[in-house]
């Protein structure tokens, strides 16, 4: 029996084999929270209803002890999970050694580099679980939708999105990359199957450590032939709509045990706003507002809160700290307000990051010239005004990849689309409609400077069957950190690969 199905056994009894999450005592009693990956339980040995033995061997148990445990299940809203377990017998598999992750404050470095760990903590166990609903979620919409998964290879021989974000291998003594993208390889494919998608890894060698900057990450990417821009468009609305909607279906428990308010989730229904290039721009700088809102006025009165706020928490911090230095305070009380001041800690952390950020958004949002792309301070600026993702197209030619079609009426602009996510998480998908016209891709090949000969194959897609195609990719990584709304996407894969960060 797994946690997840406790409510089949309701009145029975029942066995259950998993790991000491937490474990506090009372009077004759031991309240033990049990884990096995499925779910969490309480389970509670009652001093009077066991043997001595099994209750010594309860009071001994250590964070992260294997355990076999056996009770009586009783529903009980107010426990973790809705369901508690009496218990009436309990075999210790593993008697865990003093286990490094603890209920005190680690900083993140102690907890990257312990990740083999961290992942059996709640917040990290549901933030994969979601990821899990994501991925299923998303073979889901594609296979329902007539596409076939397909595969594109991890090494290659040439770049996708320019060469200087490549990782270089030896491949039998020719130089070889990790690939950045199987979208080339898409585009074939595509003319083979109509409508496919791949799943699988993708690398960039950006030296940058950003929230939103991984090296090794997962990349969805759907190519479609007899596709425009506008269809392309509408298919990644219905997408992001599914799989948005299966989280909130299927994770209810998980997202509220990391705390994430599902308000702007639910809005996922709602049509998403889609604007050109050109007016993005203007609603950046605040030369345009978004039904009476001003981005940098919206910014400034966002300083101004943030600023408030952190004084609101220093002092509620201070004032509980005074009360835990008085003498006389009962244990229960202390780690009530203990637990309070580090999440306090943890919430000022962030507004203290607020703080400084904002008037760098300020700054890069006036600052802002026409023609330029955006960079992740602009994404965020522009996503504060909108409550669902929203679509900006049409962007300048120069800013975007060599295979990007040019729109036929204003050949300054490339027929792409990005996909911002809310609340500031910024570009979640790239795509767009790919250039047929086969002079215009040769002259884009050499104006990105790329050598030729390793784009001949892909130049035989516009020479034999050529078709209007298109199509999009989507970090998974930065789907989670919205749909999770994650500080960072570190915690977004099992075991992040980022500058400076190849272990554990």
């Amino acid at each position: 029996m797994t946690i997840e199905r406790l409510k089949e056994t309701v009145g029975r009894k029942t066995t259950l084999k998993g790991w000491i999450l937490g474990k506090r005592t009372g009077k004759g009693l031991v309240f033990l929270v049990l884990r096995d990956g499925s779910g969490m339980c309480q389970c509670v040995v009652d001093e009077n209803k066991v043997n001595t033995n099994l209750f010594e061997d309860a009071k001994r148990l250590t964070q992260e002890s294997s355990v076999v445990i056996t009770g009586e299940v009783i529903a009980d809203e107010r426990q973790i999970g809705g369901y508690e377990l009496q218990v009436t017998d309990l075999e210790i598999v593993h008697l865990s050694q003093d286990f490094p992750i603890t209920p005190k404050e680690h900083g993140v470095d102690f907890l990257m580099d312990h990740r083999h760990l961290w992942l059996r903590s709640k917040r990290q166990w549901a933030i994969l679980r979601i990821r899990n609903t994501l991925i299923m979620a998303i073979h889901e919409f594609f296979q329902g939708e007539g596409f076939i998964q397909t595969d594109a290879p991890i090494f290659t021989g040439n770049a996708v999105e320019g060469t200087s974000t490549l990782f270089e291998t030896d491949f039998y003594g020719e130089p070889a990359y990790l690939s950045q993208s199987g979208q080339l390889y898409g585009e074939a494919l595509a003319m083979a199957f109509s409508k496919i998608y791949t799943f699988g890894p993708t690398f960039r060698a950006e030296k940058s450590k950003t929230r939103r900057h991984l090296s090794e990450f997962w990349m969805i990417e759907p190519e479609m032939a007899f596709h425009d821009l506008k269809m392309n468009m509408d298919t990644i609305e219905r997408f992001l709509r599914f799989v948005v909607l299966k989280v909130l279906e299927k994770n209810t428990f998980e997202l509220d045990m990391i705390g994430r308010d599902t308000t702007v989730l639910k809005q996922i229904t709602e049509p998403f706003p889609r604007i050109t290039y050109e007016d993005a721009v203007l609603i950046l700088k605040g030369e345009k507002e978004v039904d009476g809102k001003n981005a940098v006025k919206t910014l400034e009165a966002d300083l101004v809160a943030v600023q408030e706020r952190m004084a609101a928490i220093q002092a509620e911090i201070t004032d509980r700290e005074a009360k835990l230095a008085a003498p006389g305070m009962k244990k229960g009380e202390i780690g009530f307000h203990q637990a309070k001041i580090q999440q306090l800690k943890e919430e000022l952390s962030e507004q203290e990051e607020a703080s400084r950020n904002i008037p760098m958004w300020l700054k890069s949002a006036r600052d802002f010239r026409m023609g330029n792309d955006f960079g992740g301070s602009d994404e965020t600026v522009l996503t504060r005004l909108f409550n669902t993702p929203i679509m900006v197209y049409n962007w300048p030619h120069e800013v975007k990849a060599f295979y990007m079609k040019r729109d036929e009426n204003d050949t300054r602009w490339a027929k792409g689309v990005d996909v911002l996510a809310p609340e500031g998480y910024g570009e979640i998908v790239g795509g767009g409609e790919r250039e047929t016209n086969l002079e215009l891709l040769i002259e884009k090949i050499h104006e990105h400077e790329l050598p030729m000969e390793a784009f001949e194959w892909y130049l035989d897609l516009r020479r034999y069957g050529s078709v209007p195609h298109a199509g999009f990719g989507l970090g998974l990584e930065r789907l989670v950190a919205w749909t999770c709304k994650l500080p960072h996407v570190r915690e977004t894969i099992p075991f992040p690969r980022m500058y400076g960060r190849i272990a554990p």
